[in-house]
């Protein structure tokens, strides 16, 4: 089955639309290489999806642990390299909005790493995962 179609909407802008709930989305190429920078990139897409689903299978395992973590945030930093242009590292930082002891938070993390989108990503690309907890764990 088909996942998604993209469309080339000229000016170095796409239309990507999922097939199966005609969401859509919008990209741009970024104002460092010759676009507009007015949606997410393609790039800013492949990191955004590493904390996407890194978030999607903690909710999971969550789930699986009675844990409500409802609010949890991931900030993303992509960094790019040249030569050729890539994505050289992906920075996301957890926010819980609440205390998590530290066996939880080894469970998560772990969970996290194993996310299909971070074992799919090329092993040069580097991951660093970081947590931060409400006070009190």
């Amino acid at each position: 089955m088909t996942t998604s179609k993209v469309t080339y909407q000229g000016q170095l802008r796409t239309a990507a639309i999922h097939l199966q709930s005609n969401s859509e989305i919008i990209t741009d190429a970024p104002t460092d290489n010759h676009g507009k920078g007015e949606a997410f990139s393609p790039t800013d897409l492949l990191a955004t999806s590493l904390a996407s689903c890194m978030l999607t299978i903690i909710g999971i395992k969550a789930a699986d642990m009675d844990i409500d973590i409802t609010g949890t945030t991931a900030e993303v930093t992509k960094i790019m390299t040249t030569d050729p242009r890539r994505v050289s590292e992906v920075h996301i930082v957890v926010t819980f909005m609440q205390a998590l002891d530290d066996k939880t938070q080894k469970i998560f993390y772990n969970t996290a790493l194993n996310c299909p989108v971070a074992q799919s990503i090329h092993p040069d690309i580097t991951q660093k995962l970081t947590f931060d907890c409400a006070e009190g764990n």
